[in-house]
């Protein structure tokens, strides 16, 4: 289960971080292409910038879909195991829970 929560948080980190980065590094060092007009006064580096909104839905979509198939139903067998324990454990009797000095 780590392993696989673990390689879903290498992959969004990549996509969210790298997506940022990138949009600030082209701002910073080529702002000519960042100021290019798309049409009227719309220009690269504000759709770009935009588009940072999307990239963090596309991320929160990927994970919210990634926990319920993959860690959900582990968490619920888990879960009822331990439910299971618990009341197989309420069935001893009480003198028998404890030992006697």
């Amino acid at each position: 289960m780590s392993a696989a929560y673990r390689r879903f948080g290498v992959g969004a980190t990549t996509l969210s971080v790298g997506g940022f980065l990138s949009y600030v590094l082209l701002s910073s060092f080529v702002p000519g292409v960042m100021n290019q007009r798309l049409f009227g006064h719309l220009t690269l580096g504000l759709t770009l910038g935009l588009a940072q909104f999307a990239v963090m839905g596309v991320t929160a979509f990927l994970y919210v879909r990634h926990m319920r198939r993959n860690i959900d139903p582990v968490v619920r067998r888990l879960r009822s195991q331990l439910e299971d324990r618990e009341t197989e454990h309420r069935r001893v009797p009480a003198g028998r829970r404890f030992r006697a000095w």
